[in-house]
């Protein structure tokens, strides 16, 4: 089937995101386990990604939980620290492809300020041909809305788009819509992949 364009998750695909391990180098492990046990802070995150204000939802958070409160609050102050670094074998495919005129969109679960932050760090997030952000969205992976919507605005059949993240279940819901899907473990098996499908060439993973 042919591939008409190609779609990237961002977090752990683009940017490493990696919360438990800054919380580690500040806090230390067992700080950070007790804190991750006691605090939904993934959930409190997905609030952020569905488009709610950022830093209120921290602060919320935080005054839920007076005995984690700066601990908390590092989710908004330290963010950026969390979000690093950038993949640079996944950037390299990302500007191969566009070299091609191959279309390269972005659909990610990311909050709005955030996403503008990340934009003043990783200028390679300015350069999708498309960008399907969950906070402008109002909705976010694994549910079926936002790949609904991204179908309906790229107007391109399911089949003929080829998506890479690295969680099963938002390549699952995909798949369920006809998508092509990759479960990303790395640069390279993407760049293979890629290869494979006939989107690059051996030549320009070198």
């Amino acid at each position: 089937m042919t591939i008409d364009a190609v779609i990237f998750d961002i977090g752990n695909v683009l940017i490493e995101w990696q919360p438990e391990r800054h919380y580690d180098a500040v806090i230390g492990e067992a700080r950070r386990k007790a804190m991750f046990e006691t605090v939904d802070l993934h959930a409190m995150n997905d609030l952020v990604d569905q488009g709610h204000d950022f830093r209120a939802t921290i602060e919320a958070c935080a005054a839920q939980y007076p005995e984690f409160k700066d601990e908390i609050l590092m989710w908004y102050f330290d963010w950026i620290k969390m979000a690093q670094p950038a993949i640079s074998g996944s950037i390299k495919l990302l500007r191969a492809l566009r070299a091609k005129g191959v279309p390269v969109f972005a659909l990610t679960n990311f909050g709005n300020e955030s996403f503008e932050f990340a934009e003043t760090r990783y200028p390679f997030l300015t350069e999708f041909d498309r960008r399907y952000v969950s906070g402008r969205m109002g909705c976010v992976k694994p549910h079926a809305l936002i790949y609904e919507m991204v179908e309906a605005d790229c107007k391109i059949p399911p089949q003929r788009l080829l998506f890479a993240d690295d969680r099963q279940e938002n390549l699952d819901m995909a798949a369920s819509r006809g998508w092509q899907t990759h479960l990303f473990d790395g640069p390279e098996g993407w760049g293979k992949r890629l290869v494979a499908e006939g989107l690059l060439s051996a030549e320009d993973l070198a």
